[in-house]
C-alpha cells in the first residue's frame, strides 16, 4: 500500500473524490488491480490521447451519471444548477441542442421532450390543475384539441374553444380561473394568423399565461416572447430536424419561475429524449437558414401560381392577402415557411380531391411536414361557428427542396386529369361522372 498527497496522485484517483476531500485529506490508494479479462471488458485501464476537436458536437449516450463521491449523489432535475445527475434529464448533447433552440427563440431556458405533442401535454400538466380554465383556438393542431377535450377534461380542467381571430376580443372569454391561453399562429390546416400581442395583453390582465405553438415559424420568423408569450413550443421533428428522420419537441420559457414549474413536472412525467435524435437535430440546425430560405421562395411561387388556377377558390398562405389574419403576418413575422393550404372550387366532390392528391408523384402523402420532400394531405374540414366550412375541398401542402418548376408540373398534371377525365378511375379512386 502506498500513501501519496493528492497533487501527485493519478487523475484516475482524483476523479473519484470531492473537491473538499482533495483539499483537506491525504488519499490512500492501492496499486492498479490485477483484473480478469472479463472484468476489464467493463472496467478498462486502456487510455486514448486527449485533445480531439471536431466541428461535429459529440453524442453523449447514458442513463447512469457517475458522481464524484457518496455525498454528491442527488436526484436533482435542474442540471444547470446541480450538474449532471441522471440521463433522464439530458446528456450534454441534449443540453446543447436545448441551449441553441433557446438562443434562437430569445428565451430563458429550453426543455426537450420526445415530440411536439409531448411538449403540448407537458405545458398543460405543468401549469394547470383541477378547477382551472383553459382557452384553446378553434384552429389548433388536432391532437392538442383532443388532449384538451379528452384528457384535461377528465382531470377537472374546463376547456373553451375560441375563434382564432378573436384578438383583443378574447377578453370576453377570460374568467377568474383562466390559467392558460393557447395560441397557434398560423393555425393548423386553415392557417389563420392570430393577433398574439392583443391576446397576450388580455390574458395577462387576469393573470393567465400564454403558450404558443411556434412550429410553423421554426422559432425564428416570429419572436413570440417579444409579442408577449410566456411559453413557446415547437415540434423539432419539423423544420429544425429537417429530414423527416427524428421525433423531438421543445418547450422554451421566458423566466426562472416558469422554468421551475416546468422542470419539476418533467421530472415526474419522466419523458427522456434520445441523444442520437438530438445529434441529428443539431446537424439539422446548421442548414436551417438555407433550407428555410429556399423553402420560403418555392412555397410563395407555388402558392401564387395556385392562386391563379381556375380550379382553386382560395389559397391559405399567411403571406398572401387571401389568408385570414394576413395583416398580422405582415406586421409580426419576418418571413414565411413552406406549409399552406389550397381550397378547391365549390362543387368538387371528396373523391375527386382524393384522386387529385393520389395523382401527384413528387408530392408524397403523409404527416410531419418540414422535411426536404414535398407533401400533400387532403382534409374533410368542417368549420365551427364563425369559421369557414370548406368541407372536403381543402388540401394542405408542405413544400420541400425540389425544383419549383417540377412541383408546378406535378400539380399541373394532376389538374389536367381532374379537368379532363372525370370518368376515369385514378389509382383506385372512382371519380363521379
Amino acid at each position: 500500500m502506498m500513501t501519496l498527497f493528492l497533487f501527485s496522485a493519478p487523475s484516475a484517483v482524483k476523479g473519484f473524490v470531492s473537491a473538499a476531500w482533495r483539499s483537506a485529506y491525504v488519499v490512500k490508494f492501492l496499486p492498479v488491480m490485477n483484473k480478469d479479462w472479463k472484468t476489464r471488458l467493463i472496467h478498462t485501464d486502456a487510455s486514448i490521447p486527449e485533445g480531439f476537436r471536431s466541428l461535429a458536437p459529440p453524442t453523449y449516450r447514458g442513463s447512469t451519471v457517475l458522481f464524484s463521491g457518496a455525498a454528491a449523489v442527488n436526484d436533482t432535475w435542474n442540471q444547470y444548477e446541480a450538474g449532471y445527475t441522471y440521463g433522464l434529464y439530458g446528456t450534454p448533447t441534449a443540453l446543447e441542442l436545448a441551449g441553441r433552440i433557446c438562443e434562437l427563440e430569445n428565451g430563458y431556458r429550453t426543455l426537450l421532450v420526445p415530440g411536439g405533442q409531448a411538449a403540448i401535454s407537458h405545458i398543460d400538466f405543468a401549469f394547470l390543475k383541477a378547477g382551472d380554465h383553459i382557452l384553446v383556438p378553434e384552429s389548433v393542431y388536432t391532437p392538442n384539441r383532443r388532449f384538451s377535450s379528452q384528457v384535461l377534461s377528465r382531470f377537472g380542467v374546463h376547456v373553451t374553444y375560441y375563434p382564432p381571430d378573436a384578438g383583443a376580443g378574447i377578453a370576453s372569454l377570460l374568467r377568474d380561473n383562466t390559467r392558460l391561453v393557447w395560441c397557434e399562429s398560423p393555425g393548423s390546416i386553415t392557417m389563420e394568423v392570430q393577433d398574439v400581442a392583443a391576446i397576450c395583453a388580455a390574458a395577462h390582465r387576469v393573470g393567465a399565461l400564454v403558450a404558443i405553438d411556434n412550429t410553423w415559424s421554426a422559432g425564428v420568423y416570429f419572436d413570440a416572447f417579444t409579442h408577449g408569450a410566456d411559453i413557446t413550443m415547437q415540434a423539432i421533428t419539423k423544420y429544425i430536424g429537417g429530414h423527416s428522420d427524428l421525433l423531438l419537441g421543445s418547450i422554451t420559457v421566458k423566466d426562472q419561475a416558469t422554468w421551475e414549474l416546468l422542470g419539476h413536472t418533467h421530472q415526474f412525467i419522466g419523458c427522456a429524449v434520445s441523444p442520437d435524435d438530438c445529434s441529428l437535430a443539431l446537424r439539422g440546425m446548421k442548414t436551417l437558414a438555407v433550407r428555410l430560405r429556399a423553402i420560403e421562395q418555392s412555397a410563395l411561387a407555388v402558392a401564387q401560381w395556385l392562386a391563379g388556377r381556375p380550379e382553386i377558390e382560395r389559397v391559405l398562405h399567411p403571406a398572401l392577402p387571401s389568408c385570414p389574419g394576413h395583416e398580422f403576418w405582415k406586421r409580426d413575422f419576418t418571413g414565411s415557411t413552406g406549409v399552406f393550404s389550397m381550397v378547391f372550387r365549390r362543387g368538387i366532390a371528396k373523391r375527386q380531391v382524393e384522386a387529385f392528391v393520389n395523382t401527384l408523384e413528387l408530392f408524397k402523402i403523409g404527416y410531419s411536414w418540414g422535411g426536404v420532400a414535398s407533401l400533400a394531405v387532403a382534409y374533410d374540414f368542417h368549420g365551427a361557428a364563425n369559421r369557414a366550412d370548406y368541407g372536403p375541398r381543402l388540401v394542405r401542402l408542405s413544400i420541400g427542396l425540389e425544383e419549383v418548376e417540377d412541383l408546378k408540373a406535378d400539380l399541373e398534371r394532376a389538374f389536367e386529369i381532374l379537368d379532363a377525365h372525370w370518368d376515369v378511375p385514378i389509382k383506385g379512386v372512382e371519380l363521379p361522372k
